[in-house]
């Protein structure tokens, strides 16, 4: 008897500790005015989201060199800005990782990556990962569309960027891409949260 209640005990701490990893509560929900950042980029510029003041939005993406996942992905986000940039929405990547836990993370390694793959877009390092917690990133990649309204950038779409994270040619829903049709015609997506695949993020 004394050893199911240990057991009992155990699944519930074991249970809490999920919950508590993966709360949706955490960071930005929908709707929620997203706070501007200033981070470095692998130019060794500053970057901030009111350096682009006639961005009509963002499609703001925690990525990053090493995550398999990410790695598949990149080439489309590649195209997600080429797709979006002059309608207004413009591609900003941020590596959430600290690279003293993920080598291959390192700035260097970041700029040799974005010279590597021709990133048309910024790629943004993370310093002291403050960013990625207000946002409430979990994963690499994860993505956040932001819609202006008024001067406020409105989170409007969470999540993954379609519904295949093995394969480009087999993912028949395009969540971001969905997402960011319908606020360039005014109306609201018809999907705003999905479930991000990918690698966990290294923290320091």
């Amino acid at each position: 008897m004394k050893s199911i209640k240990v057991l009992l005990v155990v699944s519930i701490v074991i249970f809490t500790s999920a919950f508590i990893a993966t709360n949706p509560n955490e960071g930005y929900k929908i709707g929620d005015s997203a706070t501007d950042f200033q981070l470095k980029g692998v130019d060794g510029k500053m970057v901030s989201m009111s350096d682009y003041l006639d961005a009509k939005g963002f499609i703001v993406i925690f990525t990053c060199n090493t995550c398999p996942y990410s790695v598949r992905y990149e080439d489309r986000i590649i195209a997600l800005n080429k797709k979006y940039k002059e309608k207004g929405f413009r591609v900003i990547a941020i590596n959430p990782n600290d690279p003293s836990v993920s080598n291959g993370d390192s700035f260097k390694a970041m700029q040799k990556r974005a010279k590597d793959k021709g990133f048309t877009f910024p790629y943004l390092v993370d310093e002291g990962q403050k960013i990625y917690p207000q946002y409430g990133a979990n994963k690499t990649p994860h993505v956040f569309v932001l819609n202006k309204e008024s001067d406020l950038f409105k989170v409007a779409y969470i999540g993954a960027i379609d519904n295949n994270s093995y394969d480009a040619r087999s993912a028949n829903i395009k969540y971001v891409e969905d997402a960011v049709d319908a606020l360039l015609a005014n109306k609201t997506p018809q999907v705003t949260n999905t479930v991000a695949v990918g690698c966990s993020i290294k923290k320091g």
